[in-house]
Order: structure tokens, then C-alpha cells, then sequence
């Protein structure tokens, strides 16, 4: 099926121009992801196309492509540049479903489900493999930016398996892995689009730094999602994390709370929960709980930093467009 651009985040933009730019460019990247993800062998090319035809918003990509439009959009290499950046998300996500256990990805069963852990596992490597073929056509480079950005997501990864080391800010903790697993290769969307597009240096870091502050923010806002949404509207279970027991920004804000009111959240935040119905107490009370409050204020702060930033680069339409994409994540239900 693919992902449909019409429901990619930041539509629909106001400058018909633009918006015939960037849709032009998205269909192109939908056909050249599918040609990416191929392979001779039957049943890898079914593995790898398994999250693709289940759809995405192809966020990194958009974010590629309008950053392309502070220099010249239709230069070589920036569709290259944007399959790199989805080739590379969807790779996680197949990592990401093992170590979640997740049954669910984008309303269909998760490669893991369907399959087994090492097929999930090998797929995403196989990903990013076709990622990095992509990127050495980039030139050294897109290859290093490409290797450093990996190198924060693993890293990433790694923190938030293990957890914050003892006398440290669990929240804070959480929101430098946060950075490290979706800020970094949403900023490296945002920089490819620019460096492949000829912008200048200043034009450039902005660029980078705005991307990772909404990647931030995104990622930040999926956290309340995952707790205020219905597993229906979500297309995978709600409350995931809140299940394995793994800190999310909204669970954290609540554990910070010293109301004796909350007592019994708290008692219920002190691990997994497999039982489906203290499951359903954990959400209900969460979902009601002023940390929830809390929670929508970081993503606010964070969409008004990366607003902010904007403010330095030229006044063309595709930044009243990224500027629509801090609305949308503040606002976002899905």
C-alpha cells in the first residue's frame, strides 16, 4: 500500500507551488523505496517490504525535502538522501519490535509476530545495508554524517536498555536517549536536504539544530500518544511502554509527583504490567494525572525552540511549511 502523501505531516502547505514541489517529490521517493528495499530472493523481498507497504508518515523524508528548498530542491541526490534517512528509520523499527516484543506495527502484525525475532532482526540489518549502499553514492561526507547518526542511535539504544545510572535525573536521562534515538536522524534528514541542495553553512546547522528539536518534540509527543490514544486510532497497542514497564516522558513526570493522591499509580509505574486489567487502572489513571499536563508543556517548549530557530533562515514558503510542522506535532493525535 505505501505510505499515502496526502496524510504526510505538514499537509497540506499553503504555497500551491511548494506543495506541487514536495508531493512530486514524495511520490518519487514512494516508488524509489520500494526499488531499495528489493531483493532476488523471495522471501527477503517480502520481509523487507513488510513495514513499507504498511504505511508511515514519511516524516524524514518531508523534512529532506523542505529543507532542499533553502537551496536548489531539484538537486542530485536529494530523493538519495531521503531514502537514506527512511531506509534507515524503518531498519529501527524492525530492531525496535524485538526488543519490545511489540505484536503490532502500523495497524499490521510486526515482523517479529509474523515471522519470528531473528527474521525481524536480519531484515532491519538487510535495511540498513541498503542504506549504506545508498549513502557511499553521497560522497565520504554523507557517509561519515551517516556513521556518526547511526552511532547516536545505537548509543541511544543502549542507554534506554540499561537505564539511568544511580544519583542520575531519570528525566533527563530519558530525554538525552530521546535525542540520541530520534532527534539524531531527523536532524541528519533536515542536513542532508540542506547540504545536497547547495545552502550555506549558517543555513545548514540551523537547519540541523531545528530537526533535532521537532525530531525531539516528535518523538516526545508519540510518548503522550501512546497513553492518551485507543489502540484502534494508534494502529499498534496503546500503552506499550507503560506494559514492559519502560519510562516514557508522561510516566516520568509522574514519578516525580510527591501527591499522596497518586500513590496508586505509582505503586503501579513500579514495573511491567502484564495483567490487562491493572494495565487498564495504569492507563486510566495515567491518562487523568497532571503529568499528562506536564508532558504537553515539554513538547510545547521544545516546538517553540525549534520555532524559534526558524526565525534566522530566509522568508520562503517551505518555512512557513516547517513552521506548520511545529503546530502539527503540538497538536498531533496519531
Amino acid at each position: 500500500m505505501g505510505a499515502d502523501v496526502s496524510s504526510t505531516p505538514g499537509f497540506p502547505i499553503v504555497d500551491p507551488a511548494l506543495e506541487s514541489r514536495v508531493r512530486t517529490r514524495l511520490t518519487e521517493i514512494e516508488k524509489e523505496l520500494a526499488g531499495a528495499v528489493a531483493s532476488d530472493f523471495e522471501f527477503i523481498d517480502e520481509a523487507s517490504h513488510h513495514l513499507l507497504e504498511a504505511g508511515g508518515k514519511r516524516f524524514r523524508p518531508l523534512l529532506c525535502v523542505l529543507a532542499s528548498e533553502f537551496g536548489d530542491p531539484g538537486a542530485p541526490g536529494v530523493v538519495s538522501a531521503a531514502l537514506v534517512v527512511e531506509l534507515t528509520h524503518l531498519a529501527t523499527l524492525y530492531h525496535d519490535d524485538v526488543m519490545d516484543e511489540a505484536e503490532l506495527r502500523r495497524g499490521a502484525p510486526s515482523a517479529n509476530a509474523r515471522w519470528d525475532n531473528s527474521i525481524a532482526i536480519l531484515t532491519g540489518d538487510y535495511l540498513f545495508a541498503q542504506a549504506s549502499e545508498i549513502v557511499a553514492g553521497l560522497g565520504p561526507v554523507a557517509v561519515k554524517i551517516q556513521a556518526q547518526t547511526f552511532s547516536r542511535l545505537v548509543q541511544g539504544q543502549i542507554r534506554e536498555t540499561i537505564g539511568a545510572r544511580p544519583g542520575d535525573d531519570a528525566l533527563l536521562h530519558y530525554l538525552s536517549v530521546v535525542a540520541d534515538k530520534t532527534g539524531s536522524l531527523i536532524a541528519t534528514s533536515a542536513r542532508f536536504g540542506a547540504m545536497l541542495a547547495g545552502v550555506s553553512v549558517e543555513v545548514e546547522e540551523t537547519l540541523t539544530s531545528f530537526g533535532e528539536q521537532i525530531g525531539t518534540a516528535f518523538q516526545l509527543s508519540d510518548d503522550i500518544i501512546d497513553v492518551a490514544s485507543d489502540s484502534g486510532d494508534l494502529g499498534k497497542a496503546s500503552g506499550t511502554d507503560l506494559r514492559e514497564g519502560v519510562p516514557t516522558l508522561p510516566t516520568l513526570f509522574a514519578q516525580r509527583s510527591r501527591d499522596r493522591s497518586d500513590g496508586r499509580l505509582l505503586e503501579l509505574l513500579s514495573g511491567p504490567i502484564s495483567d490487562e486489567g491493572l494495565h487498564s487502572e495504569a492507563l486510566s489513571l495515567l491518562r487523568g494525572n497532571p503529568a499528562m499536563d506536564l508532558a504537553r508543556a515539554e513538547v510545547e517548549r521544545r516546538t517553540q525552540a525549534a520555532r524559534h530557530l526558524l526565525t534566522s533562515l530566509p522568508d520562503i514558503p517551505a518555512r512557513a511549511a516547517l513552521t506548520g510542522l511545529c503546530d502539527l506535532v503540538t497538536t498531533r493525535t496519531s
